[in-house]
């Protein structure tokens, strides 16, 4: 029998975060972060699910992750909580950093970019090279920027 805690893509909250991802994404690439179609739940667990880390941050001056699908969390090993908790320049260890904010800067200005790689840290000191990752722009339903996201295909154990 399940408890009443809420997996992240039940919160009516991550449910429309999901909406703003899916869209931002096809609005900026003009491809399909999702190949699936469905009700906004759906699409929601559909994207909690994928087999690629979807993550997400918010506008704050050093902004917080907001949403990491489960392979993301897998990733990074960290639970919902661990991880939407975290600023994001976490991911990256502190020399990777500056390239990192010249990453988002030019994302800023361009929407969105494609094939960026670099090295990213777990919680634990795992790192990794990530590739072919692609990283746009938020906006959400006035089409105001919002924050963040990134995916990536991508990744190799480096230590």
């Amino acid at each position: 029998m399940r408890n009443d805690i809420q997996l992240p893509w039940e919160q009516e909250r991550i449910i429309r975060h999901s909406q703003i991802l899916v869209k931002s994404f096809q609005y900026w690439t003009g491809t399909s972060l999702l190949d699936f179609s469905g009700s906004p739940i759906e699409v929601a667990q559909a994207l909690f699910e994928m087999p690629f880390p979807v993550l997400s941050h918010g506008t704050e001056s050093d902004p917080i992750y907001n949403y990491g699908n489960r392979k993301a969390l897998e990733f990074w090993e960290m639970t919902w909580e661990q991880f939407t908790q975290m600023p994001s320049r976490y991911s990256a260890e502190p020399m990777e950093r500056e390239e990192r904010s010249r990453l988002l800067n030019k994302v800023t200005t361009k929407g969105y970019l494609h094939d960026y790689q670099g090295v990213r840290i777990s919680r634990t000191g795992k790192r990794y090279m990530i590739s072919e990752v692609t990283v746009w722009n938020l906006l959400d339903e006035d089409n105001e920027y919002c924050g963040q996201a990134a995916t990536f295909s991508q990744w190799t154990r480096i230590n």
